[in-house]
């Protein structure tokens, strides 16, 4: 197993590292991220993963069209499957998600699913929110998904008006 590509940019939201292997997108971390296993590189995956990005920073993205690779316990996966189905512009409760995967008492097991997210905002673990509403944890920090939340909100209040 070679070296996994990685490149980090500077974003309205801070440095974003965003990493791949030869067919995918593996990774998406805060901050300038890097171990012995990466190597620096833009490769066309990822030029291609930043340009998204920022249309989505923007304002002018609401998918991703990219091709994402992760592994996780079955229930991570159950997770973040949950997570790809949330629309733009909305949020779900961790307890909805549990609900959703057949135990609404496995809150705290959602949010730490959440929490090992390997791909960040591609798998959009932002729009997952506390049952009072409130914003509870992200790998970012509240701000960016206080950030993300109110940018996604105004993008569709905007497109949902428009004639």
């Amino acid at each position: 197993m070679g070296k996994m590509n990685c490149f980090c940019c500077e974003t309205i939201i801070g440095d974003i590292t965003i990493c791949a292997n030869k067919k995918a997108v593996t990774r998406l971390c805060f901050g300038k991220y890097w171990d012995a296993a990466m190597k620096n590189l833009e490769t066309e995956i990822i030029k291609k993963a930043f340009i998204q990005f920022h249309e989505y920073l923007n304002g002018s993205r609401t998918k991703f069209d990219l091709k994402l690779e992760y592994t996780g316990s079955d229930f991570q996966m159950a997770v973040w499957n949950q997570l790809k189905k949330i629309p733009y512009g909305k949020t779900v409760t961790y307890k909805k998600i549990a609900r959703n995967l057949g135990s609404s008492k496995s809150c705290r097991a959602v949010g730490v699913a959440c929490g090992k997210n390997p791909i960040s905002i591609f798998i959009p673990c932002h729009r997952v929110i506390g049952s009072n509403g409130n914003l509870i944890g992200y790998g970012g920090g509240l701000h960016i998904k206080k950030h993300l939340l109110e940018m996604e909100k105004i993008v569709s209040n905007a497109v949902n008006s428009s004639f």
